[in-house]
């Protein structure tokens, strides 16, 4: 485990490459609210929390495949993460913030769109409004 990174991962650089292209300027890996819950990005003036996450880790339905070696440690840790990830959610929407799960291989670009449609929207409608939006 010890050569998991917590953050700067390949996905996660990328959005925010991605976002600071289109201009947005944010905080890495900060934690949005007094937890030990740390947010890959983080818009703290629109109360905006982005988490990247990885397929594998946190069980992507599309990607997540079954550890060949050590299965019952890994789906026991897949699990966690999934609660903890939910519990993170409710916390932070609970706090009045947008939160954003996207998963490590959905397109950069439209992660970035899913962002400033929240941070930046048309119809002039509430984006507190939109709370958790999930994967």
């Amino acid at each position: 485990m010890q050569g998991n990174r917590g953050r700067d991962t390949k996905p996660e650089l990328a959005v925010r490459r991605a976002a600071h292209a289109a201009g947005l300027r944010y905080r890495v890996d900060y934690r949005p609210i007094p937890t030990n819950r740390r947010a890959d990005l983080v818009f703290t003036r629109a109360t905006v929390a982005v988490f990247v996450d990885g397929c594998f880790g946190h069980g992507c339905p599309e990607h997540h495949a079954i550890a060949k070696t050590n299965a019952s440690f890994w789906a026991d840790k897949v699990r966690h993460n999934r609660e903890r990830d939910a519990n993170t959610n409710e916390l932070l929407v609970q706090a009045g913030w947008t939160v954003f799960r996207v998963w490590e291989h959905e397109p950069p670009e439209l992660v970035v769109a899913q962002i400033v449609a929240a941070l930046r929207p048309d119809d002039g409608a509430d984006p507190k409004q939109q709370r958790a939006h999930s994967k």
